[in-house]
């Protein structure tokens, strides 16, 4: 599911949105089931004498020791704001590890909080592997697939964003599941780096979109370049 970009941009009647990272889908089930309450509580937070470093590496370790739902999901959305760049990451031993963000004023996202929660009603959320999501879908179902990109360097590997990593053979289950759903009259819809290895690993797709697209997460506008990256599309078989 990631940051829900695609589900919050189609039209659908329904949606299963599943992630890998249990904070994430605890924190968009908040936000559906209980948005006055989550708002109270991640509201609260924003406040000058919590952005400072000090606080927030308090914060950081509450997050990372306390097992209240609620709290923890209002935290995450402090951390969000908070950390550096807007980053998701943890460590080996399930972490939360992101550095303090320095800004002047966070954000507070009140207004795209009480959307999401809207559209969400048509949603239902799980946390877990990608294959269990395949499982549940039927004929005439589209499953769109954002796994964690196959890093363009080897310094710029980034698969730490739920603490389990993504190998390439997690890339390779990928592709069998789309092809197996393929078989089932299922959709699949699988974007990635734009590189010789994804190239080949898709190849069995139907077709191949390239296309280049402007990324935010670097802390520096003016060294943001546009990136190449590709949309393997398995349609489903009639």
């Amino acid at each position: 599911m990631g940051g829900g970009s695609v589900f919050l941009n189609l039209p659908f009647n329904e949606y299963l949105l599943a992630d890998s990272n249990p904070d994430l889908i605890n924190f968009f089930t908040h936000i559906r089931e209980t948005p006055e309450a989550f708002v109270n509580a991640s509201q609260a937070l924003f406040v000058p004498s919590n952005n400072i470093s000090k606080q927030y590496y308090a914060l950081r370790e509450e997050f990372n020791k306390t097992s209240k739902s609620l709290r923890r999901s209002a935290l995450f959305l402090y951390l969000n704001r908070y950390g550096f760049n807007g980053l998701c990451r943890y460590n080996s031993k399930g972490g939360y590890n992101v550095p303090f963000g320095q800004y002047k004023k966070p954000y507070f996202p009140h207004a795209e909080i009480d959307d999401f929660s809207a559209k969400a009603q048509a949603a239902q959320f799980f946390s877990g592997d990608f294959s269990l999501a395949f499982e549940q879908a039927c004929k005439g179902d589209i499953v769109y697939c954002d796994p964690p990109y196959t890093p363009i360097n080897e310094t710029a590997s980034f698969t730490a964003y739920s603490g389990k990593g993504f190998s390439w053979d997690d890339q390779q289950r990928l592709v069998d599941c789309a092809l197996q759903a393929q078989k089932m009259g299922i959709t699949t819809i699988i974007s990635n780096n734009n590189l010789p290895q994804t190239r080949a690993i898709y190849a069995t797709a139907n077709k191949i979109v390239k296309l280049s697209v402007a990324r935010s997460i670097s802390c520096k506008g003016n060294t943001r370049k546009p990136c190449a990256e590709l949309i393997a599309l398995y349609k489903g078989q009639a």
